[in-house]
C-alpha cells in the first residue's frame, strides 16, 4: 500500500490499556498487590490503576456473564510493563514471587531481559527492563534490530536492588509494548506499517514486531496460536482498547491523513473515525480497538 506520506509520529508511545476481566476484585488485587501497580479509583464495575492519578496506565471493566476465551482465538498475547532500571525489574521480580504468584518464563532477547507471568483470567503480561540502544544488535543493513530468545540471567537480574521487594512499581514506569494474537500475520504487518506507518524492526517465524522512532517495538504481532483464528466473543476477558499518544495535533492529523490516503488507494472501506473529544480511533484487521490522541491537548 504505497503513500507519500511520513511515518507514525517517532515520539508515539502506549499511554494505556483496558482490559475486561471476570471478576474485578480479583483482578484489581492482582494488578495492585501482584503486579504493584496502584489503585487510582475503584467503582462497581470499573477500576482505574497507575503510579500517575492524572494519567491512568490500566483500566479494568467487569464482565457480566463472562465466558472463557475460546482457543485459537485472536486478541491480547502480553501487555508489557517497562521498568526504568534493572534494579526497579527485580524488585517486582520479587514481589510476585513474594505473592507465590506463577511465573511463566524468563528470557533474554538482546534488545531487553523480560519475565512472563499471566493474570486471574489466564491474560498475558511481561515485565522487562530495556538495554541500552546503543548496545542493540542490528542487521547488516542497519536497519531494524536483532531480537533473540536466551535464557535469562535470573541472579544477575536479583543481585540488583535492594533484598526486599518495594509495595509498587516505580513512578517512572510505562506501557512499553502491547503483543498481539492475530490470524494473519502478513496482513496484520501490513496494516501496521503501511496504514499506520510504523517501521518494521524484526521478524521471527509467524511474528512482526513494529515501532516508531527506532524501538525495538511497540506492537508485536503473532500467530502462534491464532492463525487463521476469529476475536474472542465480548462476553470473554481480553484487551478491549490500546490508547496510543502522539506528540501534538499535527501528528494526529497526518496519521488521520494518511489512513485516509490508503483507504482511497486500496479502495477499502473506512478503519478510523474522529471520536467527538478529537481522537482517532482505528480497528486493525483482527477488530483490536486503537484509540490515538495528541498528548499535547491534555498536559
Amino acid at each position: 500500500m504505497p503513500t507519500d506520506l511520513p511515518p507514525i509520529d517517532p515520539a508515539m508511545r502506549i499511554g494505556s490499556v483496558q482490559l475486561a476481566v471476570s471478576d474485578l476484585s480479583r483482578s484489581t488485587d492482582f494488578y495492585e498487590r501482584v503486579l504493584g501497580l496502584p489503585l487510582i479509583s475503584r467503582g462497581a464495575d470499573s477500576a482505574l490503576l497507575g503510579p500517575d492519578r492524572e494519567h491512568p496506565l490500566l483500566a479494568l471493566t467487569a464482565l457480566g456473564d463472562p465466558t472463557p476465551v475460546p482457543p485459537g482465538s485472536t486478541g491480547l498475547f502480553h501487555v508489557a510493563w517497562l521498568h526504568p532500571s534493572r534494579a526497579a525489574l527485580a524488585e517486582t521480580v520479587r514481589r510476585v514471587v513474594g505473592e507465590r504468584w506463577l511465573l511463566d518464563g524468563a528470557s533474554d532477547h538482546g534488545v531487553s531481559e523480560a519475565l512472563y507471568l499471566s493474570d486471574p483470567d489466564g491474560l498475558g503480561i511481561e515485565i522487562y527492563v530495556d538495554r541500552p540502544r546503543e548496545l542493540w544488535d542490528r542487521p547488516a543493513d542497519g536497519r531494524g534490530v536483532q531480537m533473540v530468545t536466551l535464557p535469562l540471567d535470573l541472579d544477575g537480574l536479583l543481585s540488583e536492588g535492594p533484598s526486599e521487594a518495594t509495595a509498587a512499581m516505580p513512578a517512572d514506569m510505562a506501557i512499553g509494548h502491547v503483543h498481539l494474537k492475530v490470524a494473519d500475520v502478513p496482513r496484520a504487518v501490513a496494516f501496521y506499517r503501511d496504514a499506520l506507518g510504523l517501521d518494521e524492526q524484526a521478524q521471527l517465524p509467524s511474528a512482526g514486531f513494529l515501532s516508531a522512532g527506532g524501538y525495538h517495538h511497540h506492537i508485536g504481532l503473532n500467530s502462534w496460536q491464532s492463525q487463521g483464528g476469529r476475536p474472542a466473543p465480548d462476553s470473554a476477558p481480553g484487551l478491549r482498547r490500546v490508547d496510543v499518544e502522539l506528540s501534538d495535533a499535527e501528528a494526529l492529523d497526518a496519521l488521520e491523513r494518511r489512513l485516509t490516503d490508503v483507504e482511497n488507494e486500496t479502495g477499502g472501506g473506512s478503519s478510523s473515525a474522529r471520536e467527538s473529544d478529537g481522537r482517532l480511533a482505528v480497528h486493525d484487521p483482527d477488530g483490536q480497538a486503537l484509540v490515538f490522541s495528541d498528548i499535547s491537548a491534555s498536559t
